[in-house]
């Protein structure tokens, strides 16, 4: 036994060994593939931090449903005070870092910060009416499905409510001209719940989004009041006009579909292009395609399938279900 041992001890340092010679041909390709490096540059914002301060956020939006449960009127200002202290710090930390990276150190740290901490007041400035548009889009999911019991089971267990909180948070950084940053908490609500809302887009009240997984909402798509979209949903561009002279993507177009209010848009539904918009009170239905403009109060749908049956040879007609199931979502 003790000559297997270090056997095996011999053979793990003659391995150990050879990582430094791989180290080095690992970091000699940092200089050829400066494209996935960030090297000598000014420190990027901290994931981690961004969701974190997505969590305290929640918190003072939705207070009673988050980390601490047993708050009432006597308490919750202390408690929405502390959680509003550390979030000015972290956000200016946060932000300071996204100026920084976005301008190359090419102005002083000093100005980043002062920036960073004059658009930090600017956000949580709008907490109040982002409470309100919170609490319109849980009512929306209420009453948009029968299936829900409660506003709490709304909150506690909707990825749409979820992934369209984390949007309008992330909507009025985007707004400010904060880079990166709104990206990274859309992208992680995306990570979350399948649905991919860029935080450049334009959505108007009382938003709701059933089911959620693989909702596509494109960074220049605008929807109005009162809209209901499901699962797998894409509003998306068309094409991707380029520059003649250098072949590259022309940026800063509308590229993305406008919704009017009071649509519904069901299942796998595809609706693409800037220059289409879904008139107000129209229903588009499940896997339609949708690349022109539909008039207010139209009702698009593709024509039924044609299904074929086959029965199996395996399978004798007494062995057969004696009656269909009733399938329902």
């Amino acid at each position: 036994m003790a000559t297997e041992a270090n056997a095996n001890a011999n053979s793990n340092g003659k391995l150990r060994d050879s990582l430094p010679d791989l180290t080095s041909r690992i970091v000699s390709t940092y200089k050829g593939c400066e494209s996935v490096n960030h090297l000598g540059h000014s420190s990027l914002p901290s994931y981690r931090e961004v969701v974190e301060i997505l969590g305290d956020l929640r918190e003072v939006l939705f207070p009673g449903y988050g980390r601490r449960q047993n708050l009432h009127m006597g308490n919750v200002a202390y408690h929405v005070g502390d959680l509003i202290d550390g979030l000015y710090d972290r956000l200016c930390q946060q932000l300071t870092r996204a100026f920084q990276h976005d301008c190359q150190a090419r102005e002083p740290q000093t100005a980043s910060e002062a920036k960073a901490e004059a658009y930090t007041i600017q956000f949580l400035e709008r907490i109040p009416e982002l409470r309100e548009t919170a609490g319109g889009d849980v009512k929306a999911a209420f009453e948009g499905d029968p299936a829900a019991s409660s506003l709490d089971e709304i909150v506690f267990c909707y990825p749409g409510v979820s992934a369209i909180t984390v949007y309008r948070l992330a909507h009025e950084l985007y707004n400010l001209g904060v880079p990166l940053i709104p990206r990274m908490m859309t992208e992680y609500a995306h990570g979350k719940t399948g649905i991919d809302i860029h935080p450049g887009a334009r959505i108007g009240r009382e938003f709701f989004i059933d089911h959620g997984t693989g909702v596509v909402v494109g960074q220049t798509t605008e929807i109005g009041d009162r809209v209901k979209i499901y699962q797998g949903v894409t509003l998306g561009a068309l094409s991707f006009p380029r520059d003649e002279a250098t072949g590259e993507v022309v940026r800063g177009r509308k590229r993305h579909p406008t919704i009017e209010h009071d649509v519904v848009i069901y299942a796998n539904a595809t609706i693409l292009g800037g220059e289409t918009t879904i008139g107000h009170h129209a229903v588009v239905g499940s896997s339609a395609w949708i690349t022109r403009s539909v008039a207010p109060y139209t009702t698009v749908t593709i024509e039924n399938p044609k299904l074929r049956y086959r029965e199996s040879p395996d399978v004798r007609p007494d062995d057969a279900y004696p009656q269909r199931l009733n399938y329902q979502i």
